[in-house]
């Protein structure tokens, strides 16, 4: 396969946002959504509460607005050169923020070649080599347009770009039923272990059908009479991550390896990988700091209080170890659903974002988790609770090891097909 040596911004048009006034950005959904760099993470956009919205629509502002499939990239940052996004019809409308570049492919290149190119190791470490600034990284539209990219012809880049988005659009979709059947679980948490509607002996609802409840003072509400109030201490046992020198980091490739998971391996509620996992030698890692199934890490310390309290249960025996900054926490036995569930819920985040309201780097402490308190019920309704939900976290367990599966396919299928070593028929 013939391939032509271009620079990016020879097949495309490459912009940098509009320099909004932020102190005129608002929070309550009027206007149009704003991508900054916060927004712009690992192959995906995040809003949440990082949204903000620009209300003021004038003429000079119509360059800046995105449209579907543009590429758009995070120019500052610790992960600058891996945070980009491709826009798909459903985020927009979308106006564009400075320290955000946006990439559109001229004629005759195909945009999902150039997505599939970036988005490959290659940009990470093109970036690596150019980016300036030691305590924020950072990048410029041109040394964007500097990036060199091998093309083939157009139809070349199309068959190229069809195989790899089908797996991308694959491991979208199953990352999107992940979410349903996460979303499924917390719903069910919620109506049991906050509205108090698990159902009774009879299959009716518990609170709403006039179920006994009696005014317990520690967490001042009722809660149903029977049930005790415990913390995330009184059900799980806890390990502090170690922390490993730069000289004991080995290859992915090397053999008897471990990963050591970080708090940026924690998204959500579920772990994700990147090219800057580390990983040790196994004979470095004690037993204790081994994951298994239904063991849950968190992130302990940050910079961030958005960061700090999140964390990802195991939902299957993993290859893996943690860091310093995490911890391990092993539910007792038939815990497991209700303190995953807890850890994601309103209650527990609140409490997080009230205990590290201060400045600086972010603590959690094993005394933290004595005053996460929590209603705790009967054996006979955590049992049923469990049998519930058991379902839905096998299947995502099951889900998930396909989207590794499927990534690590897409990962391996890249540069081989970006450097014709692999032609599509």
């Amino acid at each position: 396969m013939e391939l032509t040596k271009y620079k990016l911004g020879d097949i495309a048009d490459i912009s940098v946002g509009f320099p909004f006034e932020s102190e005129r950005f608002n929070e309550n959904g009027i206007g149009i959504r704003l991508v900054r760099g916060m927004n712009v993470s690992e192959r995906t956009l995040r809003f949440g509460d990082e949204s903000r919205w620009w209300s003021d629509i004038t003429d000079n502002l119509e360059a800046y607005f995105l449209k579907e499939n543009d590429i758009v990239i995070g120019m500052d940052g610790s992960k600058v050169g891996k945070n980009f996004a491709l826009i798909k019809q459903t985020d927009l409308p979308l106006l564009l923020v400075q320290r955000v570049a946006c990439v559109r492919a001229k004629k005759g290149i195909d945009q999902h070649y150039i997505w599939h190119y970036v988005s490959s190791p290659r940009f990470i470490e093109y970036v690596n080599t150019i980016k300036t600034g030691s305590a924020i990284p950072h990048i410029s539209g041109k040394q964007i347009g500097e990036f060199p990219i091998f093309v083939p012809p157009l139809p070349e880049q199309k068959k190229i770009a069809s195989v790899l988005s089908a797996l991308d659009d694959k491991i979208a979709l199953n990352k999107k039923m992940n979410q349903k059947l996460e979303a499924m679980a917390k719903r069910l948490y919620d109506y049991w272990f906050v509205q108090f509607d698990f159902p009774d002996k009879n299959g009716h609802s518990y609170k709403t059908t006039g179920g006994p409840m009696t005014y317990n003072p520690t967490l001042k509400r009722e809660i149903p009479v029977g049930w005790e109030v415990k913390n995330v201490n009184d059900v799980t046992t806890s390990v502090r991550g170690v922390s490993y020198s730069s000289d004991d980091e080995k290859s992915k490739t090397d053999s008897n390896v471990v990963q050591i998971l970080r708090g940026n391996n924690i998204s959500g509620s579920r772990f994700v990988f990147d090219s800057n996992d580390v990983f040790v030698s196994s004979d470095l890692v004690a037993e204790e700091q081994k994951i298994s199934k239904f063991d849950i890490v968190m992130t302990m310390s940050s910079g961030s209080k958005e960061h700090v309290g999140k964390s990802a249960l195991a939902l299957y025996d993993m290859p893996h170890s943690f860091g310093a900054f995490c911890s391990k926490f092993t539910p007792n036995e038939e815990a497991g659903y209700f303190i995953d569930c807890y850890l994601h819920s309103e209650i527990f985040i609140k409490y997080i974002r009230q205990t590290c309201s201060g400045t600086g780097i972010n603590n959690l402490t094993k005394g933290h988790f004595d005053k996460s308190l929590f209603a705790w019920p009967t054996e006979d309704i955590l049992k049923a609770f469990n049998e519930k939900v058991s379902a839905i976290y096998e299947q995502r367990g099951v889900i998930e090891r396909e989207i590794i599966r499927l990534t690590a396919l897409r990962d391996k299928l890249l540069p081989l097909l970006m450097n014709g070593q692999v032609e599509v028929g």
